[in-house]
């Protein structure tokens, strides 16, 4: 009876200690580890209301890397860290041989438009140009220079004749036609009317230059001047613009800006060194001589 009457308060005794034993116990690994994944879902679920990312979705069970796969790994690292370097040398490079090419690319533009601006100051205004009577008679005339040989352009598969000729090349023959017979309005208002309806043609560098030839002989210098110098900078490269280049020399000499006329000889000289038309190379000396160039 002593016995039964004490097991109840062992019991009360037991049950009144259990809280204080429950705050001074800790956790078990386990349990830790199950409450900070919950709290991880939970801030997933928050983070990524559509779902879990791949990488964070879970726990792999595979087993821990072995020393040759971290191996394996850093010698990949080594090799992306290599490419990358040497992808970046590169693009170093690179650009420095674009920042070589942007400066080579802009010294020659503006020695070009030194070039240009220089042919230009040839031309003065028209209020200034002095008409024929008005010009210093005293001073002896040179004699003119020997003029280059007029060039026909080269015979086409078909003759003009036979109408064949594509339409182009006849509406340039025209205008040459015109100039040899000396009809000079008609050969510049065709030649004109040619560089307009064909401006990417080959022949619109001979039709510029024949137009300016032709204001030439008409007796209009400054206009001559203006177009020749006109067909040089539109196409320095041009099958004519050589041929511009001298002749706009000769307009300047009857302008009486012997000086200028110098200036384009020297420029002709300049550019086209190496690929001077033969007839300009043998009529150049004279034409310098007849402008007195030093």
């Amino acid at each position: 009876m002593r016995i039964r009457a004490a097991l109840p308060f062992f019991a009360l005794a037991a049950f009144s200690l259990s809280p204080a034993e429950a705050q001074r116990r800790q956790p078990t690994p386990e349990q830790r580890i199950d409450r900070l994944e919950k709290q991880v879902r939970q801030v997933q679920k928050q983070v990524f209301p559509k779902g879990q990312p791949a990488d964070t979705a879970g726990f792999s069970d595979d087993p821990a890397a072995t020393q040759e796969s971290v191996n394996t790994l850093m010698g990949r690292l080594d090799a992306v860290e290599r490419q990358l370097a040497d992808i970046v040398r590169q693009a170093e490079e690179n650009g420095n041989r674009v920042a070589v090419m942007e400066t080579e690319l802009a010294r020659l533009r503006a020695d070009q438009e030194r070039r240009l601006r220089a042919l230009e100051t040839t031309a003065p205004p028209a209020t200034e140009e002095a008409a024929p009577d008005e010009q210093d008679e005293s001073a002896e005339a040179p004699p003119p220079p020997p003029r280059p040989k007029v060039e026909r352009p080269e015979p086409q598969p078909a003759s003009l004749s036979t109408g064949n000729l594509d339409d182009a090349e006849a509406a340039y023959d025209q205008g040459y036609q015109l100039w040899t017979a000396g009809k000079y309005d008609a050969a510049i208002k065709s030649l004109q009317a040619f560089t307009k309806k064909y401006p990417d043609h080959r022949r619109t560098s001979w039709a510029y230059n024949l137009a300016g030839r032709a204001m030439l002989d008409k007796g209009q210098p400054r206009a001559a001047a203006e177009a020749l110098l006109a067909n040089y900078r539109r196409d320095p490269k041009g099958e004519r613009a050589q041929d511009s280049l001298f002749y706009l020399g000769q307009a300047l000499v009857k302008l009486g800006q012997a000086s200028q006329a110098c200036k384009a000889y020297a420029e002709l000289e300049e550019v086209y060194s190496d690929s001077l038309r033969s007839p300009l190379r043998a009529a150049l000396p004279g034409a310098k001589s007849q402008a007195k160039c030093g």
